[in-house]
């Protein structure tokens, strides 16, 4: 069992690798990066001169910037304003060289009080938080974003996507070759691994799986893919755009999320059974009971911006209904199909009302959240859904007890601050400063014209 002392000496045995690493790598700057309750990623950097006594204090931040909403506005009626500051304290394990950022490197941070305690704000904290309460009942979470994108130019004063390639077209893998390449590559010295690539159906848009991982690693992946793929066709002269709808005619960006609990050993999945249904548990089913009980809270922070709600819409293949099944791409979770050869490894659910404008310490930390009250409480996810449920009639819905899902921002806020499971956890002070800087989009964005919603959302995610 570790002790302080074994802790502080394996910190600064990990503080001198990054030194030793940054002088090797002739780094001048390390970003030290968060993604706040607004979804955008920010942070602050250090010359490493300097960086010894910042990998050991952290760097001060203003307790304002979880008050900030995604049109950069620090909201009023927030809870944190010009008194008072925490530290981004980094995580060694996350330390990587920017490929597409000369002389630059990075990690990614908790924040953490003065005293270093995590703060109630943090959403890594948070994760970190409900991948506890998972470890006490025996499980560990894995997870993986499935990311689209879109790569686009400005002309004119207008996007301008890379290409209009049909969907999965080699076509459109050879327009896009010498960025995407480039990415994985990128990716991959990071340690972050690509399983697939394909062009998809919009208008430049990229799909691009990652391979799974722990739940923290998982979110911490998330940061790196963005970051990364916006970095990298920056160099090509292209914007990567992660907005969940940047083109309001066409189809949205999404990011599902593909999960499994396993024992804490990690050789058993706890989902699969192959003498169930779909080769499901009861746990699997529970799971899936929960986050159905919990979805139109959960799309909150899965689905978290204005914007998101012009890609959940029916027959869009995003979902829009709490309907499950198998290879059901209509379904808020579907049931893959499992892969011969490999069938308990390959058991997982994917949750569809996901997109890549969410902060991912949140979205995990909530589904993570719902569906082990689905187990705890062995919730029935009903029967399963083989058709679109959108072709169901409104009384079938109603018999099978399929909601349709928010239709809104403001809605799925008001579901959210009435679901007493998912608020305590995020915790008081996170739930209501995510629902504040939420609402103050919601108002942001009312009366505002498609372009002005379209231009704040394709370069700020």
């Amino acid at each position: 069992m570790a002790t302080p002392r074994t802790e502080s000496q394996r910190a600064d045995r990990e503080h001198r690798r990054i030194v030793r690493e940054c002088r090797a790598a002739k780094i001048q700057l390390v970003r030290f990066l968060y993604c706040g309750n607004d979804g955008v990623i920010r942070g602050k950097a250090c010359h490493t001169r300097f960086l010894p006594s910042y990998l050991e204090s952290g760097i001060g931040l203003t307790v304002a910037m979880q008050s900030f909403n995604m049109l950069d506005q620090l909201v009023a009626e927030g809870s944190f304003g010009p008194v008072g500051e925490i530290r981004l304290t980094p995580d060694p394990g996350t330390f990587a060289i920017l490929p597409y950022a000369p002389h630059t490197a990075r990690l990614l941070c908790d924040m953490t009080t003065l005293e270093g305690t995590p703060w109630d704000a943090c959403p890594r904290s948070f994760l970190k938080r409900m991948i506890g309460r998972a470890a006490t009942q025996g499980f560990v979470f894995q997870a993986a974003f499935e990311n689209e994108f879109t790569l686009a130019r400005k002309e004119n004063g207008q996007y301008v996507p890379l290409d209009h390639s049909p969907c999965f077209s080699t076509i459109g893998m050879d327009s896009a070759a010498p960025v995407m390449t480039e990415m994985i590559e990128a990716l991959v010295a990071q340690g972050v691994f690509p399983e697939q690539y394909y062009a998809e159906l919009g208008p430049g848009q990229q799909e691009l799986p990652v391979r799974f991982a722990d739940a923290l690693r998982c979110a911490d992946n998330q940061i790196t893919l963005r970051e990364t793929a916006r970095g990298v066709a920056a160099r090509h002269g292209l914007l990567a755009s992660f907005a969940p709808k940047p083109f309001p005619d066409q189809a949205g960006n999404g990011a599902h999320i593909h999960f499994s609990l396993w024992a804490a050993d990690g050789e058993q999945n706890v989902f699969h059974d192959p003498r169930g249904r779909y080769g499901l548990s009861d746990a699997g089913f529970a799971f899936i009971g929960g986050v159905l009980a919990h979805l139109p809270a959960l799309v909150a922070l899965t689905a978290p911006t204005v914007n998101s709600y012009r890609r959940l819409q029916p027959r869009f293949w995003s979902s829009a209904y709490t309907a499950w099944g198998p290879d059901n791409r209509e379904g808020a979770i579907r049931v893959p199909s499992q892969r011969r050869g490999i069938e308990m490894e390959s058991t997982n659910l994917e949750l569809k009302p996901s997109d890549p404008s969410s902060n991912p310490y949140l979205s995990l930390g909530a589904l993570l959240a719902a569906g082990l009250d689905g187990i705890q409480n062995k919730r029935d996810p009903g029967e399963p859904t083989l058709v679109d449920p959108d072709t169901l009639s409104d009384d079938e819905r109603r018999r099978r007890g399929i909601r349709r899902l928010p239709t809104s921002l403001g809605e799925a806020l008001d579901a959210l601050e009435r679901d007493d499971v998912l608020r305590a956890a995020l915790g008081e002070t996170l739930a209501k400063e995510y629902l504040t800087v939420k609402r103050s989009e919601v108002r942001g964005f009312d009366g505002k014209d498609v372009a002005f919603e379209i231009e704040q959302h394709f370069y700020k995610f």
